[in-house]
C-alpha cells in the first residue's frame, strides 16, 4: 500500500468537504450517480463512513457507529465536522501501525490500517467525483493522487461483490477517455458519459 495514503486521503476528504461546501439550499435534492441517492442522502452517507473510520481507529468495531446520521438543518457543517473527526483520527502519530476493526466489510479479522485507509482513500476520490457531478461541477486531483487511487480501484473486487445487495460499487462501466479520474469512476460502476452532459 503506499506510503502517503494518509496523506492522500486527506487530500480526498478536504476536496469533497470544498465541494459539499459550495451546495445551495436547492441542491440537495439532486440526483447523484449513486443510484436512488440525492446529493442529501450521498452527503449523509459520507460522513457516517467518516465517523465509523474514525472509530475503528481507535478499536471501536460496534456496528452502531455505521448507522446512518442525520444531516440536521445545517447539512454543510454537519459534513464538515464530519470530516475534521476522521482527519484528527487519521493523523495520530502510531495510525499505520494499528488495526481497523469495519464491520461494515463483513465478518472480518481488524484489517491492517493501511489496507483499511486506502478503502476509505478510494471512497472518497469517488465521492468527491459523484458530488462534483451532482452539482454539476468538477474536481481534480494532482497526479500522484490519482496514481495511487487507480491503483487501489483496480484492486475493489468484481463479480458477484459488485451485483449483490448492498454492494459499495456497481459494475465497471466501459470508458475509452483519457481522464485518470472519471477512468476511476468508470472502473468503479460510475458513467463519465453522464457527467458530460449533465
Amino acid at each position: 500500500m503506499h506510503t502517503n495514503i494518509v496523506e492522500f486521503d486527506a487530500t480526498a476528504v478536504r476536496a469533497s468537504a470544498d465541494l459539499v461546501a459550495g451546495a445551495g439550499p436547492a441542491d440537495w435534492s439532486r440526483p447523484t450517480p449513486c443510484a436512488g441517492w440525492t446529493l442529501r442522502d450521498l452527503v449523509a452517507h459520507m460522513a457516517t463512513q467518516h465517523y465509523g473510520f474514525a472509530a475503528a481507529v481507535h478499536g471501536d468495531g460496534a456496528l452502531s457507529r455505521w448507522k446512518l446520521r442525520s444531516l440536521g438543518e445545517h447539512p454543510i457543517t454537519a459534513y464538515r465536522e464530519s470530516a475534521d473527526v476522521v482527519l484528527a483520527a487519521f493523523a495520530a502519530e502510531d495510525v499505520l501501525t494499528r488495526r481497523f476493526p469495519l464491520p461494515e466489510f463483513g465478518d472480518h479479522d481488524p484489517f491492517p490500517a493501511p489496507l483499511a485507509i486506502s478503502f476509505h482513500f478510494i471512497d472518497y476520490v469517488v465521492h468527491s467525483w459523484d458530488v462534483a457531478t451532482a452539482l454539476g461541477r468538477t474536481v481534480e486531483f494532482a497526479p500522484d493522487v490519482l496514481t495511487a487511487a487507480l491503483e487501489v480501484a483496480r484492486l475493489v473486487p468484481t463479480g458477484q461483490a459488485r451485483t449483490g445487495p448492498g454492494a459499495a460499487f456497481a459494475p465497471e462501466v466501459p470508458y475509452a477517455g483519457e481522464n485518470t479520474l472519471d477512468r476511476i469512476a468508470a472502473l468503479l460502476g460510475r458513467n463519465p458519459a453522464e457527467r458530460i452532459h449533465r
